[in-house]
């Protein structure tokens, strides 16, 4: 005697070897033999071979008309076998028993199982919908089915084209467009940006990056809302003519510079700041932005301002306006240049000028301060500038060479062009400027200390650096405290230090008072977005070094080994792992050949061609 059983959800026939009522040893087609429960068993045969009974069962299914199966159904529960006659008309046969049974269980949509061989007629109202639910998930298997189809054969289907964002930045595994991306991608063995570049999805690698970074960070956009400006005082005119030092695309200009003599002979040098948190008091509408941008971001060729350009514009010190500021004068004697006294004050400056590093510098520098040119604008004012700036230097214990071995890049990208220029740092510019910054951030973050008030101070101790709410010693710079207070139109600390300051000099209550949530909140965001907006910028910096190698066509560089197979180019700042080229000690000098050049991952492939210089030749 022969069975039809069900096992794990499975049909399966068997060859019976004992039958003891509530359990059954069975033989299978295999020889195996296994012992199965009584209630399992489906159906009892012996007039059919076994090995043919299940393909001749499932072939009869096949042929059942569901719809018509589901209209002989009464309302209530029934067995296979029951309805299995209905269909028929006869008696059933094992075979017409066992293909109903298996077409019952394979539509599940029309019949509901109620338990072993029992089953139920969905309600028509259930059957309708389920209907529709299957139909439109066959619809999308299809779909999506096409979707693969087309992105495995590089084209992108009209439907990607305003979801591409989604699909790049925040895919949702669970629409049929990632769905059908991930299979493509399996296929092609390529990653969803490089499959959607070759379907012409990634017009510009260097958007790609740069919305990448905007869909994380700025999720609403780039712009402002409508921002009003509070009121303040009057400010007393100072009578200077002050003078900025920035680069030529600088447009948020923080700080400017006054030096006037003095009827003792004395000089007195003045460090202007702009003061925009005149204009934006704490929990202002103006503050909240700025608290949530935290601070400009850099990139080569482009930026995010923390501030719309309207109130950039009423703040920055451009040339040929009185801008309120807050200032720093610095007595110093005209023979020694020792400082005397320190005076800070809120006023109003006439910026006369806005000088450019690409056009001051040629006139500024070793060369011409060496031979005593004075035949440009300002030529005294920064020679003096420079003669304090290396005395403050010297009494921060740093060594007049330390900065002339290092160099700073500057991009300049120009429809879509990108030129990298290398620009020495600690030249007499980059002097002047980072050593007054470098004192009044000292000096106000003492006088705020001594003052009582609490401050947003960068530390370093132990060769690690952090932010603080305590004064305490920078050793990388040599000074007593250090807070950063002269950057406040692109550096939110620098604006919450301004407003302690201001508070100071005007003898009120602080605008944080010591304790405060949101002081601590503010240190803890910019430090982290700070770090975010810097790792950025030098990502960017990354893509347009690839950049400059495709645009130059350069086929060969040379590289100094870091370490291991970690190279740095010698004449852009790229470093990278040279993949495939033997492992040489640190310092060794190499000319490698530049392969293939990926500006969606930013990697490159080179390839060794020869040692140029063993560690310690020249």
């Amino acid at each position: 005697m022969n069975l039809l059983y069900e096992e794990d959800g499975n049909f399966k026939v068997g060859n019976i070897m004992t039958d003891n009522t509530t359990s059954l040893q069975v033989e299978s087609l295999s020889g195996k033999r296994s012992k199965i429960k009584a209630a399992n068993v489906m159906l009892r045969f012996s007039d059919t071979a076994l090995e043919r009974f299940l393909p001749q069962a499932e072939q009869m299914a096949e042929d059942i008309d569901v719809s018509f199966l589901w209209e002989c159904c009464p309302p209530e529960d029934f067995g296979f076998e029951q309805i299995a006659a209905e269909y028929f008309g006869h008696t059933p046969t094992p075979l017409e028993a066992a293909a109903t049974l298996i077409r019952l269980h394979e539509a599940p949509i029309y019949f509901h199982k109620k338990g072993k061989g029992r089953y139920r007629a969905a309600p028509p109202d259930v059957l309708k919908a389920a209907l529709a639910g299957a139909e439109k998930k066959r619809q999308q298997l299809e779909l999506q089915n096409r979707f693969s189809t087309q992105l495995a054969g590089f084209e992108l289907p009209p439907e990607f084209t305003e979801k591409l964002p989604q699909l790049l930045y925040k895919p949702d595994r669970n629409t049929l467009e990632v769905k059908a991306l991930e299979a493509a991608c399996a296929e092609t063995h390529l990653s969803a940006a490089h499959l959607l570049q070759r379907c012409g999805a990634i017009p510009s690698t260097r958007d790609y990056h740069l919305q990448r970074f905007l869909s994380e960070h700025f999720p609403k956009g780039t712009g402002f809302p409508e921002i009003e400006l509070a009121a303040w005082p009057e400010l007393p005119q100072a009578g200077v003519a002050a003078f900025s030092i920035d680069d030529a695309t600088t447009t948020e200009i923080d700080d400017a510079f006054s030096v006037e003599k003095l009827d003792s002979g004395n000089w007195r040098i003045g460090v202007h700041i702009a003061a925009p948190a005149l204009g934006l008091p704490r929990d202002s509408a103006g503050d909240e932005v700025a608290a949530q941008r935290l601070s400009t971001v850099y990139m080569p060729g482009d930026k995010i301002t923390m501030l719309p350009d309207g109130l950039v514009q009423a703040f920055t010190l451009s040339a040929g306006r009185h801008c309120p500021a807050l200032s720093m004068y610095i007595d110093v004697d005209a023979g020694s240049l020792d400082i005397l006294t320190y005076q800070s004050r809120i006023e109003q400056i006439h910026v006369a000028a806005n000088l450019r590093h690409d056009t001051l510098e040629p006139l500024f520098n070793e060369e011409t301060l060496a031979a005593g040119k004075q035949d440009y604008a300002y030529a005294g004012e920064l020679t003096l500038l420079w003669q304090l700036a290396q005395k403050l230097e010297a009494a921060r214990g740093k060594a007049a060479d330390n900065n002339q071995q290092q160099v700073d890049y500057n991009f300049h990208v120009e429809d879509d062009r990108v030129s990298i220029t290398q620009r020495r740092r600690g030249s007499p510019i980059d002097k002047v400027v980072s050593e007054l910054m470098i004192l009044v951030n000292s000096e106000w973050g003492k006088h705020i200390a001594e003052h009582g008030f609490v401050a947003i101070y960068r530390t370093q101790q132990g060769g690690k650096v952090k932010m603080s709410t305590v004064a305490a010693p920078h050793q990388g710079l040599g000074v007593a405290q250090y807070m950063w207070s002269s950057s406040p139109l692109r550096r939110y600390v620098d604006m919450v230090n301004q407003r302690q300051i201001i508070a100071m000099l005007n003898d009120s209550e602080p605008a944080y008072p010591k304790n405060d949530p949101a002081l601590y909140a503010a240190m803890r965001d910019f430090d982290t977005m700070y770090a975010i907006y810097g790792e950025f910028q030098r990502h960017m910096e990354r893509y347009w070094c690839l950049r400059w190698l495709q645009q130059e066509k350069i086929e060969t560089v040379d590289v100094v080994v870091l370490r291991e197979n970690l190279v740095r180019l010698e004449n852009i700042p790229l470093i990278f792992r040279a993949h495939g080229v033997a492992d040489s000690p640190a310092g060794t000098r190499l000319r490698l050949a530049v392969g293939d050049i990926d500006l969606l991952d930013l990697d490159i492939r080179v390839r060794q061609l020869e040692v140029l210089a063993e560690p310690g030749q020249p």
